[in-house]
């Protein structure tokens, strides 16, 4: 019997000492978790890395969601990412609120083919008064651009009272003014037809991003060409003909 009691003494008390070092695994990972910088939070879809927010000024944008954009379904134009204003919905990314779109590319482009291209896909989504008015302000932004290589990122922000900016490789290349002009121009990815209507959804459609690291990798298949507008520019590039931006 005592043989019994010292037996279930050890027993209990090398349970006892699992149990505790299992408690100090779970508290340390807790303590772990609870420290981690909330730049861990950030997503990196076809290999680019895209950062949980960035700041413009006074101004916080969140990152909303991420997308890749396809030629022919094979082919990888660029991929996207959407921030918005703190508290700003996706319904009302084209209102008079904070926004950035950043692109990554894989082509070379070169910068006198964004003008034509972007006037071509506006031409569908706003009317022909809105156009004409914003005709100065788009030629000032058209000759902002630059010829871009494989793993150049434009940037585009607007600020309401700021104006939108373009820049290149965080290089700011000019502002246009007026909330009008950003509600049209980012019709070019957004609207109700845009360049591609699956990276819009794929931009608009996503909640949120959790507190956690997010990994992408593009269905070749679910984010195929669903429009032709606005990819003659890149067929130009590979030699196919036609026009497009972004």
């Amino acid at each position: 019997m005592r043989k019994f009691r010292v037996a279930a003494l050890l027993c209990a008390g090398a349970m006892a000492c699992v149990l505790s070092r299992f408690a100090a695994v779970i508290v340390g990972t807790l303590l772990l978790i609870t420290c981690l910088p909330c730049s861990v939070v950030a997503a990196d879809i076809e290999g680019v890395h895209f950062a949980d927010e960035c700041q413009h000024g006074a101004i916080t944008l969140e990152l909303h969601c991420v997308g890749l954009l396809r030629y022919k379904v094979l082919f990888k134009g660029y991929v996207a990412a959407l921030y918005l204003g703190a508290g700003v919905s996706a319904g009302e990314a084209l209102a008079d609120v904070p926004k950035r779109l950043e692109l990554n590319y894989f082509w070379s482009i070169k910068g006198a083919k964004f003008g034509k291209a972007g006037d071509e896909i506006l031409a569908h989504n706003v009317d022909p008064d809105t156009l004409a008015r914003l005709r100065p302000r788009l030629e000032q932004i058209n000759a902002l651009y630059e010829n871009v290589k494989p793993g150049d990122r434009y940037a585009l922000t607007y600020v309401p009272g700021f104006g939108t900016e373009l820049a290149l490789n965080g290089r700011s290349k000019g502002i246009i003014a007026g909330a009008d002009f950003a509600a049209a121009y980012f019709r070019i990815w957004l609207g109700d037809q845009p360049i591609d209507t699956t990276l819009r959804d794929q931009l608009l459609r996503c909640p949120r991003p959790a507190a956690q690291h997010r990994m992408y990798q593009a269905d070749p298949y679910s984010c195929g060409w669903r429009t032709s507008r606005g990819y003659g520019l890149l067929r130009r590039e590979r030699g196919d003909g036609a026009s497009s931006s972004g």
